[in-house]
């Protein structure tokens, strides 16, 4: 099923003379990348955005794929962090953020503008609560996984049999989504997320969430992860990193790792 998904991908993607993709580095984008480089007679681009919301590491992988599939690359930065209204981190802040940086890697990419943009949205990003996708639509870049309706496990299993070291890469996505709606987001907040996930990275825990609760620090893990980072020489390093970072408080989520905790409230 997948595979006819991804035929009708490429062939999708074929009617065009040119495209952009938004590459962030991460399962989706990549593969999309990699199907557009299939497509016969297409010209390819691939665009990163950067800025405080996201691991420089992730730059770094979104040059290193794009420099292996031979694809022209370039990084635009972005500053959501100038935006009172994407600080104030109401539920409509990824929609304002996608919206701004739609707009400046459209101002910086100048002529290519004449391009169609696409980015990696996939067919399950529509069950959740994504508004950034809104602004998507808005701004005329389209959404060819989606489109093709292939889920984020086709993807994963069609990203390992074209030999994409991306295939098993963990979901990172945005540090502001570590912070409660109503909470300000400050460059200091992100960076103390950033350091306690890559902290934890460092001991071998790569899918994982730091929430931020002002003093508290709440950690989500997958349900199998949960002894290993309970045993007591980790769980001594893990307390006594997080109170140097500046935490009072280290928690583990009982319920385990899941994406768009901090939506539940909607």
């Amino acid at each position: 099923m997948s595979e006819k998904k991804e035929e009708f991908l490429i062939a999708h993607l074929s009617r065009y003379r040119s495209l952009v993709v938004l590459l962030s580095g991460g399962v989706d984008s990549a593969y999309l990348l990699y199907a557009a480089r299939q497509a016969a007679g297409l010209a390819v681009k691939a665009v990163t955005a950067i800025s405080e919301l996201h691991p420089e590491t992730e730059a770094v992988a979104a040059r290193e794929l794009a420099e292996k599939l031979g694809v022209p690359h370039s990084f635009v930065r972005t500053r959501p962090l100038e935006s009172p209204a994407f600080v104030k981190n109401s539920p409509q802040r990824c929609y304002i953020c996608k919206k701004q940086m739609f707009v400046d890697c459209f101002n910086a990419a100048g002529s290519l503008n004449r391009h169609l943009w696409v980015h990696g949205a996939n067919a399950d990003d529509s069950r959740d609560y994504r508004p950034g996708l809104q602004a998507a639509r808005e701004m005329e870049v389209e959404a060819p996984l989606a489109l093709a309706g292939l889920s984020k496990t086709e993807i994963r299993e069609l990203s390992r049999k074209a030999g994409l070291s991306t295939w098993n890469k963990p979901a990172s996505g945005c540090l502001a989504t570590r912070i409660p709606y109503g909470t300000t987001v400050t460059r200091e907040r992100l960076v103390l997320i950033g350091k306690a996930e890559c902290f934890l990275h460092a001991q071998g825990f790569l899918d994982v969430r730091v929430r931020y609760h002002e003093n508290l620090a709440k950690i989500e893990l997958p349900e199998v992860a949960m002894a290993d980072i309970m045993k007591p020489s980790c769980r001594r390093r893990v307390i006594e990193h997080f109170r140097r970072l500046g935490f009072l408080y280290v928690a583990l989520d009982m319920e385990g790792y899941q994406s768009g905790r901090l939506d539940r409230p909607l």
